[in-house]
């Protein structure tokens, strides 16, 4: 384990989605895969949900996006203003860009799919209790697409943003948020070359010449 990994005590997390199946091997894999997670309840309907993580205060929610009353905007909107401590993360077996928009909107922390592995799941986990936000692959891209968009702010228009690739983006965006070479790899599911070689390509096409002026680009393009 990484010093950053290290955790003082495991991460509390409450699992939420509808079929009582998935929950029990979600529970079994988390605790059995890593001692960095301790899940302290369960729920199958937004006001189960409402009402177990109001009682258990878990630092995490994994969070179904879809359910037959409502779904994890729904559990969002309501327990959101009430516990702004507790983090969300969605998990769903959708990818669509309309699911992953809604629960981000809603203030989930990140987004992942239900193809995770369980090593992968505890990462994140871990990640979004420390801050970070997280998706997976190709996800990145949405909710990049929906900040651009959202009402209030003046869509992105700037030709040397549009010289960048959509992979180029996600690697600009973890870059300036901090992230090191070997982090946006692990993120972004590419080697370490890959990321070195988009890193070439963006500072080629901004005509910067290092991370400390790319962050700022990015910054004033509100991709951070």
């Amino acid at each position: 384990m990484t010093t950053g990994e290290q955790q003082q005590s495991p991460v509390t997390v409450f699992l939420v989605d509808d079929h009582a199946l998935f929950r029990a091997g979600a529970r079994t894999e988390l605790e059995s895969v890593s001692d960095e997670i301790r899940v302290v309840g369960e729920a199958g309907s937004v006001a189960e949900a409402v009402a177990g993580i109001q009682r258990a205060r878990p630092q995490v929610v994994l969070l179904d996006v879809h359910m037959p009353d409502g779904g994890g905007a729904e559990v969002l909107r309501r327990l959101r203003p009430e516990l702004p401590e507790v983090v969300f993360l969605a998990l769903s077996v959708s990818d669509a860009a309309e699911d992953v928009i809604a629960v981000i909107r809603a203030g989930a922390r990140g987004y992942v799919t239900k193809t995770i592995s369980s090593r992968d799941l505890v990462r994140a986990v871990v990640r979004v209790s420390e801050g970070d936000a997280v998706f997976s692959p190709r996800l990145a891209g949405f909710v990049l697409d929906a900040f651009a968009d959202r009402p209030g702010s003046e869509p992105i228009s700037d030709p040397d943003l549009d010289l960048l690739t959509p992979r180029e983006r996600d690697v600009l965006r973890l870059l300036a948020r901090g992230y090191a070479y070997k982090e946006i790899a692990s993120e972004l599911f590419i080697s370490v070359k890959t990321v070195e070689t988009h890193v070439s390509s963006v500072l080629r096409k901004t005509q910067l010449s290092n991370r400390y002026e790319l962050s700022r680009w990015a910054s004033d393009r509100r991709l951070v």
